[in-house]
C-alpha cells in the first residue's frame, strides 16, 4: 500500500479512543526518544533524565450545531462524519471546538506532552507536572472520589495560552509520514515500531 499525508491523517482521525492514544504515544516516544514506561502509571520513560512521560492527545472536530432530538435523528447519524468536521490549526479562533485532556495525574508523571490533531498538522505542547494547575485552568474534579486525577480543556477561550506557553512543536502529516517512513528504513529495532504504529491506522 502507497502511504499518503492525507489517508495517515484520515486514518488517525478514524480510529478509536484507545487505538488513537496508542499512536498518539508512539509518536512522542520517537520524538523524545524514550522508551515505554516502567509501570503502567506512565506512558513512557526518558533514562537519560530519568524522567516519566504521560502522553495526552485529542482531535479538533467542530462542534454539532444541533443535537439530536425525535425530528433529526437519521440526519445527525447521517451527517456524522469527522472529515466534515475537521478544523484547520488557523481556524482555532472562529471555530467552535472542545478538546478535553483527561484523566490526569499528577503525581504519576514528570513531564506531559499533549496536543491536538487538527486536520493540517500536529501541535504538540509540554509541560512539567508542577506547572499542571490554575494557571491552565486545570480542575481535580474530573470525577468524584478519583482523588489526584483531574482535567484541564484546550478550545478557543484557553488554547492561546498553550500556543505563547507551552508549545513543543508542530508537523504536517507530510512530516509525520517522512519521519516515520525515515525511522522505518533505518534500522530492524525501528522498523518494529513504525511497523506497531501504521498496523494502528489501516
Amino acid at each position: 500500500m502507497e502511504y499518503t499525508a492525507e489517508n495517515i491523517r484520515d486514518g488517525i482521525f478514524a480510529l478509536n479512543t484507545r487505538r488513537f492514544g496508542t499512536v498518539a504515544e508512539n509518536l512522542i516516544k520517537i520524538l523524545a526518544n524514550a522508551d515505554w514506561g516502567k509501570n503502567l502509571s506512565h506512558d513512557l520513560y526518558d533514562k537519560s533524565s530519568l524522567q516519566r512521560i504521560e502522553v495526552k492527545f485529542s482531535r479538533a472536530l467542530k462542534s454539532s450545531p444541533s443535537t439530536i432530538d425525535e425530528m433529526n435523528i437519521i440526519e445527525q447519524i447521517v451527517s456524522a462524519d469527522d472529515k466534515s468536521r475537521m478544523i484547520k490549526s488557523n481556524e482555532w479562533e472562529s471555530s467552535k471546538f472542545d478538546c478535553n485532556i483527561q484523566q490526569v495525574k499528577r503525581t504519576a508523571f514528570d513531564i506531559l506532552y499533549y496536543g491536538i490533531f487538527f486536520s493540517d498538522k500536529v501541535m504538540i505542547f509540554k509541560i512539567q507536572s508542577e506547572e499542571i494547575g490554575k494557571e491552565i485552568q486545570y480542575s481535580d474534579k474530573q470525577h468524584r472520589g478519583n482523588l489526584g486525577e483531574g482535567q484541564f480543556h484546550l478550545n478557543n477561550r484557553t488554547y492561546n495560552h498553550h500556543l505563547k506557553n507551552h508549545l513543543e512543536k508542530e508537523l504536517t502529516y507530510k512530516e509525520i509520514l517522512d519521519l516515520l517512513m525515515k525511522l522505518q528504513s533505518s534500522d530492524q529495532k525501528k522498523n518494529s515500531t513504525i511497523s506497531r504504529f501504521l498496523f494502528l491506522l489501516f
